[in-house]
């Protein structure tokens, strides 16, 4: 399992593979290394087949990941290819390539100039979608009143518009069938959580088992979808219109909590089979049956145990640093203030309206030091750069003006990092008064 980070499915499949009989294998960072000594190839660990689960969309160097993917699969078969996961977590790649099989998606529209994709708004109506080319969990997609101009990048990722399909009446709700092997495991209904339109799980959506519900239109175009972007696993998203089904997206590292929770079902264990098969090994299909019908995500036992130094690789921020965030119609560089103090990062209303931060997802209620009770205030998406890093956060917005600073870096960002408080990007080397003190309820 070629897989960098911590994630719950990697996990998942690493035990599946274990108990369904066979060695299984953690690429990490404090294991891996490839050398190449008088024209022969030693890898190490020494391996029989890769599972891919790198997370490129969500990467500051995805290139560097893709690389070393490539590196894998030039000498061991591989699922889930490096070639196909850069085209699927490309979104407007996806639709491209989905298109050119005619298969449906949504009308859309990829402009590099300003001009040419503001020209085109008018195709998509008064209310559109507009996304980052990559993102995940929902990060970098808005539905946007197009009205307004928009930028064709958010930071420094490229964005598109998309047409908004939604059913009169209906609460939102789209499809996610998951697929491995050609074969559909399991399928759920996505629905938006209260505030929201976006249906990602990691958003709080809730989902309801569609896998004997759905017709056979949404799952022979689940199938033809994975099987066009040549992906080994995935998990098609489709929304219904009043033409039937388009392909929103195909995720090549789908998570499992919400189809378990909505089926009773994980992938794990087909994902360990597909990959066990196509090495030459042999399970029971019994017992791969048996498996799905527990998520078991703890720490497997092939877990490297090295143990890195402290603090090791987590990047420093000062307590004033130097920012560019950016909105649906632009970006700005900024000073912000970092607050450990703080749940949620805050912005100045100014500097929203300049950026187009927007629109408003919901209300929140936040508690200062000098309001009993708390205000309520209402929260947007920004994408905020520091150093090259994009974090995609939902902010609240506030009257800053009479403070020092437009944007308050809260610990949704600062998690990420160590704050060094003598760091300061506006030369002021007077200490940090105390934290204002913002507290989510």
């Amino acid at each position: 399992m070629l897989s960098l980070h911590n994630s719950k499915e990697t996990k998942a499949i690493l035990n599946a593979v274990e108990d369904l009989g066979h060695t299984p294998v953690w690429l990490r960072q404090e294991n891996t290394a490839i050398s190449v000594e008088d024209s022969e190839l030693t890898l190490e660990p020494d391996i029989d087949i890769v599972a891919n689960r790198l997370l490129l969309s969500n990467t500051e160097e995805p290139a560097e990941l893709l690389g070393l993917a490539t590196t894998f699969n030039r000498v061991r078969p591989m699922l889930n290819e490096p070639d196909a996961v850069m085209a699927s977590i490309h979104k407007f790649a996806t639709a491209a390539t989905l298109a050119n099989w005619n298969i449906k998606v949504p009308d859309a529209l990829l402009a590099l100039s300003n001009d040419r994709l503001n020209q085109g708004r008018s195709q998509f109506g008064d209310v559109g979608v507009y996304k980052t080319a990559i993102g995940t969990h929902g990060g970098g997609t808005w539905k946007v009143d197009l009205t307004e101009p928009v930028n064709p990048k958010v930071g420094n990722r490229q964005a598109f518009l998309q047409a908004l399909i939604d059913r009169d009446g209906e609460r939102h709700r789209d499809l996610r069938v998951y697929i491995v092997d050609g074969e559909i495991i399991g399928a759920m209904y996505r629905f938006a959580p209260e505030g929201d339109w976006r249906t990602n799980v990691a958003l709080g959506g809730d989902v309801l088992n569609a896998t004997d519900e759905m017709d056979d239109e949404a799952s022979e175009t689940a199938l033809y979808a994975a099987d066009v972007m040549g992906l080994d696993y995935a998990g098609v998203d489709l929304i219904e219109g009043n033409d039937g089904w388009f392909v929103l997206e195909v995720n090549p590292t789908a998570g499992f909590k919400g189809l378990y929770k909505a089926t009773g079902k994980s992938p794990a264990p087909y994902i360990a089979k597909s990959a066990i098969e196509r090495a030459g090994g042999t399970v029971d299909e019994d017992r791969v049956a048996e498996l799905a019908a527990t998520l078991d995500d703890s720490e497997p036992s092939c877990k490297p145990r090295v143990e890195p130094p402290e603090h090791q690789d987590v990047p420093i921020i000062g307590y004033i640093e130097d920012v560019v965030v950016s909105g649906t119609s632009g970006s700005t560089q900024a000073k912000a203030k970092s607050d450990t103090g703080a749940t949620r990062t805050s912005i100045d209303t100014s500097l929203a309206a300049e950026i187009g931060a927007g629109p408003i997802k919901s209300m929140t209620r936040v508690k200062s030091g000098s309001v009993k009770g708390g205000k309520a205030r209402p929260v947007v998406d920004l994408v905020i750069g520091i150093g090259g890093t994009q974090h995609t956060v939902t902010a609240s917005v506030e009257d800053r003006s009479h403070m020092d600073y437009p944007l308050l870096l809260g610990r949704d960002i600062l998690e990420h990092y160590r704050v060094d408080v003598r760091r300061r990007s506006d030369g002021d080397n007077k200490p940090p008064l105390d934290s204002e003190e913002y507290l989510e309820e």
